[in-house]
């Protein structure tokens, strides 16, 4: 099954990537930042047999550039390492990451330049705010723009999901801040991050590509370490 996903998934990156006018030879690296343990090894071996480089696997165990405070390092999930990574290179420390897509996920950094974790929220209720706001003949968030805290019509789920992580978010980043500096930078990213940044005013920016940066950043510290394939460059960006 894990040969035939592999495949799958290899001619379908191939298409896409001669779609846009590339080709899987023109690839010299691969990071892989996964959270989703039956297709780790899937990727790795697409990497390998599509795209002949030997991918890095982000953990807890390879130079990160900043130590892993936390009871169990293996427990913490890649991408938030990632993310973690890159906002304290693109910012300074101390820095908070706020990341509202599939889960709500905060990430503590000290002055230090330490990670040290944070609460995470299943994301099922994100995942009903998207099907409620599908059915609006506006489409997309662009009605999120009113600020009142009621609902019209079939609105007041949504109106009570939206403003109700805004005020998660702003009580949560001020309990961070308590803890690790009132000056901590605050990042977000996710997709849903613009519409809760328009209901609680405690981001200093927003950046959706965290996750990339953090992957480059990390591969860069650790190419030394890979086959020759792909140690010696950095990470290939198409399209």
């Amino acid at each position: 099954m894990s040969r035939r996903l592999a495949d799958e998934y290899g001619i379908l990156l191939k298409n896409l990537l001669e779609f846009r006018g590339s080709r899987t030879t023109d690839f010299t690296a691969a990071c892989i930042c996964s959270v989703v343990p039956p297709l780790t090894g899937m990727f790795e071996d697409l990497c390998r047999r599509f795209f002949g480089v030997t991918p890095l696997l982000v953990t807890s165990q390879i130079d990160l550039g900043m130590p892993v405070r936390y009871d169990n390092p293996r427990d913490v999930g890649a991408d938030r390492i990632v993310d973690a990574v890159a906002a304290v290179e693109l910012y300074g420390a101390p820095m908070i990451v706020v990341d509202l897509g599939t889960a709500t996920v905060f990430d503590a950094v000290s002055r230090d330049r330490e990670y040290l974790a944070g609460p995470s929220r299943r994301g099922s209720t994100c995942r009903r705010t998207r099907c409620t706001t599908t059915r609006r003949s506006c489409g997309g968030w662009s009605w999120w723009r009113r600020r009142r805290p009621w609902g019209e019509h079939d609105d007041v789920v949504a109106v009570g999901i939206v403003l109700g992580y805004a005020g998660l978010v702003e009580a949560m980043v001020g309990r961070f801040k308590a803890e690790i500096g009132e000056d901590a930078r605050v990042v977000g990213t996710g997709g849903l991050v613009t519409v809760i940044s328009d209901h609680v005013p405690v981001f200093d920016d927003i950046n959706q590509e965290l996750t990339l940066v953090g992957l480059d950043i990390i591969y860069r510290k650790n190419a030394a370490g890979l086959p020759s394939s792909g140690a010696s460059a950095g990470m290939s960006r198409a399209g």
